[in-house]
């Protein structure tokens, strides 16, 4: 896929610049995910961001107004890009059974580097997600970033999976919660997993997550 021409599009109302579309913009992007998965969210400001990148702070305010509007931008690109794996990772299954298998195994595997985006690491991104994406979603301004459309990333991934369970079993009652539970608790298995290692099952560390949710959400829509 390295010689396709894609293109992720994240909503205009999470930056005031696009960063895509000048190389500042790109090295601002690449630089904020090394350093926030360094240093942590909080530890991290656009002075240090700035000084990483060899460009005054003020340069990186004319593309996010806050670090945590950059945050979010991050965390709706994440989504965006796994929705466009989704696409290309189930097209060429026939059976709502083989795309579902596809998906979650997609959605629960750890993630490898995409060279598509040379200026993104997605293994770093998906550290950050894993780590700090709780202070994307769970503030006092997420209704109103709703509204505005900066979840819709995440939730055409919530919609694109519980599709494949509505065509397997239409008389299946929950399958937007039980998608977002595989979601969430594939996040929350990579985390704890790291940090509280008996908290999990290590049969095979790279696939269990995936095994675990595909029996789990098999065995529940049957």
């Amino acid at each position: 896929m390295k010689n396709l021409q894609i293109h992720i599009t994240v909503s205009e109302d999470l930056y005031l610049k696009n960063p895509e579309s000048s190389v500042l913009g790109k090295k601002i992007v690449s630089k904020s995910i090394e350093l926030i998965d360094q240093l942590g969210f909080e530890a991290f400001t656009f002075k240090k961001l700035g000084i990483a990148i060899g460009s005054p702070e003020s340069s990186v305010y004319r593309y996010f107004d806050s670090k945590r509007s950059l945050l979010v931008y991050l965390y709706a690109w994440y989504w965006s890009w796994m929705e466009y794996r989704l696409v290309f990772g189930t097209i060429n299954h026939t059976s709502a059974k083989e795309k579902l298998k596809s998906a979650i195994t997609l959605l629960c595997s750890p993630i490898e580097t995409d060279q598509t985006f040379e200026h993104i690491d997605e293994v770093i991104l998906n550290r950050i997600i894993v780590a700090e994406s709780i202070k994307v979603s769970h503030n006092k301004t997420v209704d109103e970033q709703n509204q505005k459309g900066l979840f819709n990333p995440f939730k055409q991934v919530i919609e694109r999976v519980s599709a494949f369970i509505s065509q397997i079993n239409p008389d299946y009652p929950y399958p937007n919660m039980l998608v977002f539970a595989m979601v969430d608790g594939a996040i929350e298995q990579s985390h704890f997993a790291s940090h509280f290692p008996k908290t999990t099952d290590e049969i095979n560390s790279k696939t269990i997550i995936a095994d675990f949710y595909t029996d789990l959400i098999f065995k529940a829509i049957q």
